[in-house]
């Protein structure tokens, strides 16, 4: 009788992991045709789904194909950049640092940044790390500033001064990356570490992402890495990897499903994966509480989806009776979506190679329903008919023509006056060319066609970027092309690019026949050589003025706008200087 003991007990262990397993098989009996029909409804290449119930990846697939040229296929391995999923990671570092004694989350962001400075005076002084990562500056997205931009992730912080902000501090949520780079920008100051090497030190080591990085650099060079796709006039295409190392905090990572996993486990499992503490339970708790709630229509469009409110990092939603808690994530060629029930144990991570696809979502929604045994809804369905409706209403809504544009005008200037580069202090410079009888734009690597609207107004061709969007441009006192009005934010007015002095190349020789004494009228001015190449202006009782060779003969102060010099000419010597100032046109005598 002993002897059969130890079986018996043996089978009685293994029956409930049988039971439960088979349970699980009857829930997703069919998931993977839903996820095939759902890729081939919304174009989408490639999608890798992980599924999580407490502890465990309960299940883990590719779909479809990370090159589909090559037809190299998903696997749960494949890397896919995650976007704005990243945001989760930072957030988490802010409440690391809160746990290291070294930052508090409610404590005004000027204590540990004394540099910090934006536009608003009141939000500079009042606002708190938690403000940063609950979308409540007041700012709004301001993307162009640093999508295709140059600037270093200093050099990004450093513009934040020079934005308009369109609501109060605190009045409502509105998504923003930059103030996720303050974020970054802060773990970098307190830790000594740049948010790269802090974030994978704190999180990612010990959660065993070991592939998991943070650069489309890193993306290019992975022996199991996905292609970005994009949908072009119904074509999907290849679309270049987007280097956003700058922005980085706000959503640079790279994962795969797997690795992702042991971020969820950890999330759902109070801070622990492993049986170690990554993060302590207090910050997976701060993490999801609600900070502000989101902006909503009523009614809902969906009974099944309540109002939604934002924690740090984190969408917080009532879905069909439940707690959600979500994050997706959208750049060049890739969409994302990490979710987890925190009551119900269970978490879902969808990465795919299309870009701002909601598909996502749809197998996201699709998954809860069968994990928690309710009445499946057709969310796939559903979004195919409001996109056709959407499309519908915008064909039906095409005007022939535009209404607000004045017919039978012309710019005031001839085209080439129209060229060269327009500088914001933050925006960066835009840059204008002539291309045939119309201008051609182009900002951060972002290119369009302009043609004439009504009178110093151009309209964007496109292909992609600025089609359709009305760019003006304002002449100064003197009658010259000066500024460059931009709509790249709404809910501020426009962006107000100033035309970059461009200095003419001028011979040292040739600066040499404008050097003398000129009398306007009693005062004697003087202009001389600094050095072999700079021409300077000494006025008496003033500072000294580098005068810029902007045209033959033709000066401007390099200090100050509004101030032009030209120099009239006979037989080669030069006999008169003309002042053009804002308060009025003098002339000089040459001495």
């Amino acid at each position: 009788m002993k002897r059969y003991v130890l079986p018996i007990l043996l089978l009685a262990l293994w029956l409930p992991a049988f039971s439960q397993s088979k349970d699980l098989d009857k829930k997703l009996k069919g998931l993977d045709a839903y996820i095939e029909q759902v890729r081939k409804d919304w174009k989408v290449q490639g999608v890798a789904v992980a599924i999580i119930q407490k502890d465990k990846v309960v299940f883990a697939k590719g779909f479809g194909y990370r090159d589909m040229d090559k037809k190299l296929p998903v696997t749960p391995e494949t890397l896919f950049a995650i976007g704005s999923s990243s945001k989760a990671f930072t957030a988490a570092g802010i409440c690391l640092l809160q746990e290291d004694g070294k930052l508090e989350l409610d404590k005004p962001i000027i204590h540990y940044l004394p540099t910090f400075k934006l536009h608003d005076a009141y939000a500079t002084e009042k606002m708190t790390p938690r403000d940063l990562l609950s979308h409540r500056s007041g700012l709004p997205r301001h993307d162009l500033v640093w999508y295709g931009s140059t600037l270093s992730r200093k050099e990004l912080f450093n513009s934040l001064r020079h934005l308009e902000f369109n609501k109060s501090f605190r009045e409502r949520w509105e998504y923003q990356n930059l103030m996720y780079l303050t974020a970054g920008v802060v773990i970098e100051e307190l830790s000594g570490k740049s948010w790269e090497a802090f974030t994978k030190e704190r999180i990612l080591d010990p959660l065993d992402m070991k592939t998991t990085n943070f650069s489309v650099d890193q993306l290019a060079k992975g022996n199991n890495s996905s292609l970005g796709y994009i949908e072009i006039n119904n074509n999907v295409e290849v679309t270049p990897y987007r280097n956003i190392d700058a922005i980085g905090p706000a959503g640079s990572i790279n994962s795969t499903v797997l690795e992702m996993s042991n971020w969820v486990i950890a999330l759902i499992n109070g801070g622990k994966f492993k049986g170690n503490q990554v993060l302590k339970e207090s910050t997976i708790r701060a993490v999801q509480t609600p900070v502000i709630s989101l902006p909503a229509s009523v009614p809902l469009q969906y009974d099944e989806i309540g109002y939604g409110t934002y924690g740090l990092g984190w969408f917080i939603n009532p879905y069909r009776g439940k707690t959600l808690v979500q994050h997706g994530g959208n750049i060049d060629g890739f969409s994302a979506n990490v979710a987890f029930m925190p009551k119900d144990s269970i978490g879902i991570v969808v990465l795919t190679n299309m870009n701002g696809t909601p598909s996502t979502a749809l197998i996201r929604n699709n998954i809860i329903d069968r994990l928690l045994g309710l009445t499946p809804v057709d969310w796939n369905g559903r979004a195919l008919a409001d996109v056709k409706k959407a499309r519908e209403n915008q064909e039906k809504n095409k005007k022939e023509s535009d209404e607000a544009q004045v017919k039978n005008t012309t710019p005031s200037h001839k085209l080439e006056d129209y060229v060269g580069e327009f500088e914001h202090p933050a925006y960066g410079v835009i840059a204008v060319a002539a291309d045939k009888d119309s201008l051609r734009i182009d900002f951060h690597g972002l290119s369009s066609g302009l043609r004439h609207y009504h009178y110093d107004i151009f309209e964007g061709t496109g292909p992609r970027y600025f089609k359709g969007e009305k760019v003006s441009f304002i002449t100064n006192k003197a009658g010259d092309i000066h500024e460059l009005h931009a709509k790249l934010e709404l809910g501020v007015k426009d962006i107000v690019f100033t035309r970059k002095l461009v200095a003419k190349d001028v011979s040292a020789s040739q600066l040499q026949t404008y050097v003398g004494e000129y009398d306007f009228g009693g005062q004697v001015a003087k202009v001389y050589l600094r050095g072999e190449n700079t021409l300077m202006l000494f006025v008496p009782g003033q500072p000294d003025y580098e005068l810029m060779p902007v045209k033959e003969h033709e000066f401007k102060l390099k200090a100050a706008e509004g101030f032009t010099f030209r120099f009239a000419m006979e037989a080669g010597k030069v006999t008169e200087m003309v002042a053009i100032q804002p308060n009025g046109t003098f002339k000089a005598k040459r001495k």
